[in-house]
């Protein structure tokens, strides 16, 4: 077989926990507040209160977002004191926001 039949076959034996899983990813992806959240956390962390502030949006939708960013491991936080930190937690969605946003920018 050559190199491109098996990934072919790759992506025609998909389970449905791997299509859940990437379907979860684009439904992430496919949401305004969610996207500007990934995109401020590309390069720095940022706490629920400065993702807040920088996007203006209001704290308990930021925090809810991030709920369900962090439930897809799509974010992770750490802890200093009180506040939690949050920065991207998966560099494979990272770089498809990326090229979407590169997409959309090419005109």
């Amino acid at each position: 077989m050559t190199e491109n039949n098996d990934n072919e076959s790759k992506i025609n034996d998909l389970d449905e926990e791997t299509l859940f899983v990437i379907s979860q990813s684009f439904k992430a992806l496919g949401d305004p507040t969610r996207i500007r959240i990934l995109n401020l956390l590309f390069d720095t962390e940022y706490s629920v209160n400065e993702i807040a502030e920088y996007l203006n949006l209001r704290q308990s939708t930021v925090s809810h977002q991030l709920r369900f960013l962090k439930n897809l491991r799509l974010v992770k936080y750490r802890r200093a004191g009180t506040t939690l930190y949050y920065s991207h937690d998966d560099e494979h969605v990272i770089n498809l926001l990326e090229q979407a946003i590169k997409h959309a920018l090419h005109h």
